[in-house]
């Protein structure tokens, strides 16, 4: 019988504030709970956002960080979230004692887990993204890591254990901490599928924050290279490239079938994925996407620049097509069209599903739940 433990999770995003990374540290800490464990965890407060709750059996605490706004994180909110969270944090690991302490993201939640565990015996597990490793996402961090980069070294070292979301990440970390991460690719509950069914026009959903690293103008290029193809198309997501992306699509001649809805809720977000055919991704760079894994449980077809992260989601010609170079939007559009041809997007699709169990949250919910063990289990 495994043993039950109390486990503190760290990580500056919770649904309904952030992104991706969010969302896969709820559904861990809900998955842990469900197995037995006790699970309380520290976030960053919004307002309008409940301070204090109970999700899914997992112990939500909220402190203010200055957050302004739900889906994206400035350096210097992230900051104020370390600050303000350093006293709760140890105020659970006083009084509620936790085995283990859980924290998503290196930067900024690994910074809070080794300053709280400081003058403690807590042991502390890493779960690093894309944008914790140097090299991950060069067009916005690269800059930064020249300067940060021998302050995040004592993170990665006294970790009691690393995980990365992707193959692609585990490596960059390998290369820069020389920490072998453990790889456990962010999961997903799997849904009963539904029959595949491809609409007329074809319908293409982009998630995504409006941003240079997704590079939303690059997808909209290539989606004017094929306007002689019926298909529409939701963009979802907000940022600093938005109102760009929008002239773009104007200039283009193609605003008429594209939709920009800004940020929204997940359940929206659900529900426009759930009603589409095709997932295109455009970005610069990516660790294990999030929006993919929601793409492959709707049965989506995917079509996504050549790129580390997205090969763990995307097999060519399979379940959709990868462009070669990325960042071009004339190979991004023949791979577009390549997609939409009505006699493979059905299989695409299809394929999908089938890829979909590979990423079933039960399997990263139990690796992570064995490896919190054997840590806990060490430090006793």
């Amino acid at each position: 019988m495994k043993h039950s433990l109390r486990i503190l999770t760290l990580c500056y995003e919770y649904p309904p504030v952030g992104g991706g990374g969010g969302r896969v540290a709820a559904q861990v800490a809900a998955g842990l709970v469900a197995r037995g464990h006790a699970v309380r965890f520290q976030t960053a407060g919004m307002r309008g956002v409940a301070t204090r709750e109970l999700h899914d059996g997992v112990q939500v605490y909220r402190t203010p960080s200055f957050r302004r706004k739900m889906d994206t994180c400035s350096v210097a909110e992230m900051g104020f979230f370390v600050l303000t969270s350093l006293a709760p944090t140890l105020r659970h690991i006083r009084e509620w004692k936790p085995d283990v302490i859980h924290a998503h993201f290196a930067v900024p939640t690994g910074l809070l887990a080794w300053l709280a565990t400081r003058t403690g015996d807590v042991p502390y597990v890493i779960t690093a993204h894309l944008g914790d490793v140097p090299g991950g996402v060069p067009e916005q961090t690269n800059g930064l890591f020249r300067f940060v980069k021998p302050l995040t070294r004592p993170i990665w070292r006294h970790a009691a254990e690393i995980t990365a979301v992707s193959s692609s990440v585990a490596a960059l970390a390998e290369d820069a901490y020389r920490r072998s991460p453990v790889v456990i690719f962010n999961g997903m509950p799997l849904a009963t599928p539904a029959p595949v069914e491809i609409h007329n026009p074809v319908r293409i959903v982009f998630v995504g924050r409006m941003s240079v690293q997704k590079d939303p103008v690059c997808a909209i290029l290539a989606l004017s290279r094929i306007a002689d193809l019926p298909w529409t198309v939701d963009f979802i997501g907000d940022g600093p490239l938005l109102g760009e992306a929008r002239s773009a699509a104007i200039s283009e001649k193609v605003d008429h079938r594209i939709r920009f809805h800004g940020w929204l809720p997940s359940a929206r977000v659900n529900a426009l994925m759930r009603g589409a055919d095709v997932l295109l991704l455009s970005s610069q760079s990516e660790g294990l996407p999030m929006v993919g894994v929601e793409a492959l449980m709707a049965g989506l077809a995917i079509v996504a620049p050549n790129i580390p992260g997205v090969r763990d989601i995307v097999i060519d010609g399979e379940n959709g097509r990868l462009a070669s170079p990325p960042g071009n939007p004339v190979s991004l559009a023949a791979a577009l069209r390549s997609t939409l041809n009505p006699k493979v997007l059905p299989n695409y699709r299809t394929a999908s599903l089938k890829l979909a169990a590979h990423f079933d949250i039960n399997r990263s919910v139990t690796a992570y739940e064995d490896l919190l063990i054997r840590v806990a289990t060490l430090a006793d």
